[in-house]
């Protein structure tokens, strides 16, 4: 079939608005809806677990053009040069920049295997190898912590007595403080605890910042250290914010502030 040169033009006009068209999601009162903004949105979606689907697709596309065709209506009516408007537009935009920004920086400086492989080593160096299982009353004098010592070595129950403790998180349950390693502890607690035999008590006073305690162990345990690949999405995030931080102190450091 030979065209007309008249169908011809059409034809060619055609043939060039397609792939613009196919730009598009809608065009809502003359107004283009990119498909560029479907897409950023189902990446969203996607990444807060959404499967990619063609329902999916179809309610973004509802909702987008649901929210072109209220944006037309809010810049009809000039809401977008409200101070209040303008304040908000502007701290969400800060957000949006500052996300992108922190992406980019963990891009380009990520955390290295050899990094968590440092940190977890440190830390298991620090790591106590045993578990303490401790009761403790929490006193404001000194000569109240000394009488209840002399009433449990004359025979009183730690759990009745402990409910006098100035502690509300143990107060209610035996003095009970659960299992937990030294380094859980302030440090006068800790060593007066490590010290102590199963089922001891220790026989004075120990005065920290909180007030004077009564420390009996119930209980010792080989520590279970959770193994590198257990703790390893927690130490790459916590390096991460270290980087993170790094990073802002020395945009900070450089800043003109007045």
């Amino acid at each position: 079939m030979t065209l007309k040169p008249a169908h011809l033009l059409v034809a060619l006009f055609v043939s060039a608005a397609l792939p613009a068209m196919a730009q598009n999601l809608a065009v809502v009162n003359g107004k283009p809806v990119p498909s560029s903004r479907a897409d950023i949105m189902i990446k969203q979606m996607a990444a807060q677990g959404q499967q990619d689907t063609p329902e999916l697709r179809a309610m973004v596309k509802e909702e987008l053009i649901n929210r072109e065709i209220l944006i037309q209506e809010a810049d009809k009516l000039g809401l977008g040069t409200n101070a209040e408007v303008k304040s908000q537009v502007e701290i969400a935009r800060q957000s949006i920049l500052i996300r992108a920004l922190v992406a980019d920086f963990l891009k380009k400086n990520p955390v290295k295997d050899a990094d968590i492989k440092a940190e977890y080593d440190r830390f298991r160096a620090q790591a106590s190898d045993k578990e303490y299982h401790a009761r403790h009353i929490l006193v404001e004098k000194e000569e109240d912590a000394k009488a209840i010592i002399a009433k449990l070595k004359g025979g009183a129950k730690f759990e009745e007595l402990a409910k006098q403790s100035k502690d509300p998180g143990s107060a209610d349950n035996g003095g009970d403080l659960d299992w937990a390693a030294p380094a859980a502890f302030v440090k006068p607690f800790s060593d007066a605890m490590v010290s102590l035999q199963k089922g001891q008590l220790y026989d004075t006073p120990v005065k920290t910042q909180f007030g004077y305690h009564v420390i009996k162990l119930d209980d010792v345990r080989a520590a279970k250290i959770p193994t590198l690949e257990e703790v390893k999405p927690q130490i790459a995030e916590g390096l991460q914010q270290k980087k993170l931080q790094a990073f802002q102190q020395q945009l900070r450091a450089k800043a003109k502030i007045q």
